[in-house]
């Protein structure tokens, strides 16, 4: 007898909530916080923009309508990526 393979999850990133400090978003089993000084591209987007999320691969979320991809390393420790896009 053999193991079968793996498919594919089903849990997808999704965004939990979204205040005027930043957005939450679910991914992987965590629930992380991205706030707007660690973000700063979220906070002029428009609700509909922030709540399209994917998770393009694992470990990495991208909001296609803003074109932004973040991995969740960068989430979850914004401090040791300190360069920023304008």
């Amino acid at each position: 007898m053999s193991s079968l393979t793996l498919g594919k999850s089903t849990s997808a990133a999704e965004v939990t909530h979204v205040s005027s400090h930043g957005v939450w978003v679910l991914a992987q089993g965590e629930e992380l916080f991205m706030s707007y000084k660690d973000f700063p591209w979220f906070q002029e987007q428009p609700l509909r923009s922030i709540l399209l999320v994917q998770e393009s691969s694992n470990g990495h979320l991208y909001w296609p309508e803003i074109d932004i991809d973040l991995t969740l390393e960068i989430i979850k420790n914004p401090e040791r990526f300190p360069l920023k896009a304008k």
